[in-house]
């Protein structure tokens, strides 16, 4: 062969090669669309003991071009999740090669101990995959189950509504394992019976659809819902988030809270924990609330949402809430006794009064007025702003009736000419609390015991009807205030 025409084919190779090999035979834009064989890879085991479970998904290229990709486990020091993508280990696998309208797998594996305490095991557990061409990065969320739980509705519940029914009979949570709420639980034509020692974990999320987005961790009761909650002061019914971590431990808004909707009668909640939520309990028009002994903390908005509703409340603690204590609005029937509310977060009232709702914001439709009847017996309303109790009226003031009888509130600017200087004709025996006022023994552990030296000490007016406290501590002849008795 001619030695020209062999270093002729011999380069004619090498630019082949070259060519073959040049950056610009992949695609190389942002805004190529990665498609996925789900959304969401979920480990559907709840296991009972140590055990291990893979899942795959397929991650498929829509271009004509080929293309490289990055795939990185979010959490790298997860112990819980590992990865292999295109038969490569992770956590972090880079450029893999796609072809055009082709695919790659990647699988998922996870190892669960759900003998582990929560801390270490949560019910839920996530992590998400970050998988990213040219800059662009897109995520699928890992899902699996680490404790041994009853799942309600299921361990697919994740922005989904269920409905919990029994033709108008009981439903009673007494297994020994605890309940977690996953997703939107309703309840209707059915009574839920909690017994003692209850535990419900309601796992909450923020769920994004093409319109919205919400958080979905909801207990609702609906017209022909009922809720008994039948703790005791040792064995307290507990109603939670679901994240149990110590890093979690003090984190508001992990799920919305309860919800009593139209016309739902006859809820009862005795000795019961609500916590980590955005509201406590929200009693909806025309609904009614009984509660005894319950405590409402760390929540991201009001404890008690009372709307056009009856709540009857006596010896219950609120706090830590990053709002109201309560927040009564559009009128309603409401009677608290021996209650303790510490609003010390904010520029928000323990307790607001109002008696009218808007439909938007602007109230460009005009108020909607509805009479409130409001009386508070015992109680203690404390917290850092001037005034901890806020009133609105906008319909007639004969319509709007408020009492505090023995109470221990805050008020400043309430009692200017343009707002209320009447407030202390509907507040009989009250103490106004000042700053410097010895009130509680350790608030700032969540200890709102009364200190030795407390103004709210033998300042209460006796109520047979309700003869201890929040401990089953019998009440003296001249009670202490709150939910408290020294």
């Amino acid at each position: 062969m001619n030695i020209k025409k062999l270093y002729g084919i011999i380069l004619f190779g090498i630019i082949l090669s070259i060519s073959a090999c040049r950056k610009d035979d992949y695609y190389e834009s942002k805004d190529v669309k990665l498609r996925f064989s789900v959304d969401t890879l979920r480990f559907d085991t709840v296991f009972t003991s140590l055990g291990s479970a893979t899942r795959s998904l397929k991650v498929y290229n829509p271009k004509d071009q080929p293309i490289k990709v990055d795939v990185t486990l979010k959490n790298q020091n997860n112990r819980f999740f590992r990865i292999n993508a295109d038969g490569i280990k992770g956590p972090v696998v880079k450029n893999i090669e796609i072809g055009s309208r082709d695919s790659i797998y990647i699988f998922v594996e996870t190892t669960i101990d759900p003998n582990q305490p929560l801390s270490i095991s949560p019910f839920v557990i996530e992590d998400h995959l970050d998988i990213s061409v040219n800059g662009n990065t897109q995520k699928l969320y890992l899902e699996a189950w680490g404790q041994n739980a009853n799942y309600v509705p299921s361990t697919s519940g994740s922005g989904k509504g269920a409905l919990l029914s029994c033709n108008f009979g009981q439903r009673t949570w007494n297994d020994p394992k605890p309940y977690v709420i996953y997703g939107i639980l309703i309840v209707d034509s059915c009574t839920l019976v909690l017994p003692p020692g209850c535990r419900i974990y309601v796992h909450g999320g923020i769920v994004r659809d093409s319109s919205s987005a919400y958080n979905d961790g909801l207990i609702v009761f609906n017209q022909n819902g009922k809720l008994e909650s039948k703790g005791t002061v040792d064995r307290p019914v507990i109603i939670q988030g679901a994240r149990l971590e110590k890093e979690y431990e003090d984190v508001k808004s992990q799920w919305v809270g309860l919800l009593f909707w139209y016309h739902s009668k006859n809820n009862k909640l005795t000795h019961t924990i609500i916590k980590n939520s955005i509201i406590g309990i929200r009693a909806d028009s025309m609904s009614d609330v009984t509660l005894h002994s319950c405590r409402i903390f760390n929540t991201g908005g009001p404890a008690i949402i009372g709307r056009h509703a009856s709540i009857y409340g006596e010896n219950c603690l609120l706090y830590d809430n990053s709002n109201y204590g309560m927040q009564l609005t559009y009128g309603g029937n409401y009677t608290f006794n021996y209650c303790s509310v510490g609003s010390y977060e904010g520029q928000n009232e323990s307790v607001v009064l109002t008696d009218f709702y808007c439909s938007d914001p602007l109230c460009t439709e005009g108020p909607r007025v509805y009479r409130l009847n409001a009386d508070f017996t015992n109680c203690i309303f404390a917290g850092s702003d001037k005034d901890e109790i806020g009133l609105i009226r906008v319909g007639p003031k004969s319509q709007f009736k408020y009492k505090f009888t023995n109470c221990a509130v805050k008020v400043d600017e309430l009692l200017l000419p343009k707002n209320h200087p009447d407030f202390f004709d509907n507040c009989l025996s009250c103490v106004n609390l000042k700053n410097n006022d010895k009130l509680f023994l350790k608030r700032n552990t969540g200890d709102y015991r009364l200190d030795t030296m407390s103004v709210a000490l033998s300042k209460g007016k006796f109520l047979s009807q309700v003869p201890v406290d929040i401990l089953n501590k019998a009440r003296k002849s001249t009670p202490d205030l709150g939910c408290f008795e020294f």
